[in-house]
């Protein structure tokens, strides 16, 4: 009943706004799943009411199929992000994000002006997981395990805000704060994962949830409009149309594929041609691992890829920039 009434909310959306055009409406891919015959019978009868409700007063029932359409939206938000569970940050609708003119990072969910420092000290984890990563990759167990009690000291700024970011009671913020508590509770959760494998010292353990909790935190700050950019390129794949792929200087993926802590580049994929590490290799068939992708302008996105896209370095590489982070104290 309730993937009915998605598929109901989304259609009815697409019909408001079709005849509102001044809203751009881009819905993202998650969003997207074949409806079933049922669904689209019950599409069917709403749009055939909504036609009605149009021939006797097409102002209120336009209102009314957008106001419910929107509400939906907020649900379906929460719902796609939360379905996603080790899926790269999602791209949002337009209508939710800020475009050029607006108070905000072009592309980015626009959050309240009321936060204080709360941004920049949620933007403060990222160094904490990058003394981390460098931490974990050297195995020092002993500097290892004191990040968990780190980390979980900022449970209460995420939930400040979270709570401050969309604050208002309109169904888009609402759906916002659910995306953003949902990605708070995986990435705790990781954590707790991280802190037993810490005290086992399984390493490989540890790096699968540093992975989880990259991941999490990554789409913590995309959907909170906390990245400090905005690249709207679809795809670098066209840019390498015509390039012969022994331009990439890579290993051989089959006889040399690249482990945690190699230095690697992206030779498929939207993302071909960017450089970045290993920080995990899931074991779960999937044939997937995590890359945390090179600096760019302040911020290491993480990606989840399939492991034939991402090949090894070869030649002299400078180090991933975690280890040139001195040691504290």
């Amino acid at each position: 009943m309730i993937k009915i009434t998605f598929h109901v909310i989304l259609v009815s959306l697409c019909l408001s706004l079709h005849r509102h055009q001044s809203i751009a409406f881009h819905p993202p891919s998650a969003l997207l799943v074949a409806p079933s015959c049922s669904t689209l019978r019950h599409v069917s009868v709403l749009a055939a009411r909504c036609d009605e409700d149009d021939g006797q007063d097409s102002t209120i029932s336009r209102r009314n199929v957008i106001s419910r359409s929107i509400y939906g939206v907020g649900l379906t938000l929460a719902a796609s992000i939360t379905n996603v569970e080790r899926g790269n940050a999602l791209d949002l609708p337009n209508f939710l994000v800020a475009s050029e003119g607006d108070r905000g990072v072009k592309g980015m969910p626009v959050p309240s002006k009321k936060l204080g420092g709360l941004s920049n000290k949620i933007r403060s984890v990222s160094k904490i997981m990058d003394e981390l990563q460098r931490d974990l990759m050297q195995e020092r167990w002993d500097l290892v395990e004191g990040y968990p009690n780190q980390l979980r000291s900022y449970v209460p700024l995420f939930t400040a805000y979270t709570d401050s970011a969309f604050p208002t009671d309109i169904p888009t913020d609402k759906g916002l704060r659910v995306a953003l508590r949902y990605e708070v509770g995986r990435f705790f959760a990781s954590l707790e994962r991280f802190r037993q494998a810490t005290n086992r010292k399984s390493l490989d353990e540890a790096y699968i949830a540093y992975s989880d909790m990259s991941l999490h935190f990554d789409r913590y700050l995309r959907v909170g409009g906390l990245y400090t950019f905005y690249d709207d390129t679809i795809s670098l794949e066209p840019y390498y149309q015509g390039v012969a792929d022994a331009s990439l200087v890579y290993a051989d993926i089959k006889k040399d594929p690249a482990l945690v802590r190699d230095l690697v580049v992206l030779i498929k994929g939207p993302e071909k041609g960017r450089t970045g590490i290993v920080i995990g290799i899931y074991p779960d068939g999937s044939n997937t691992c995590a890359v945390k992708l090179d600096r760019n302008r302040g911020i290491r996105e993480i990606r989840v890829v399939q492991q034939s896209w991402a090949a090894k370095r070869l030649g002299e590489q400078d180090p991933d920039d975690v280890f040139l982070i001195p040691q504290s104290g």
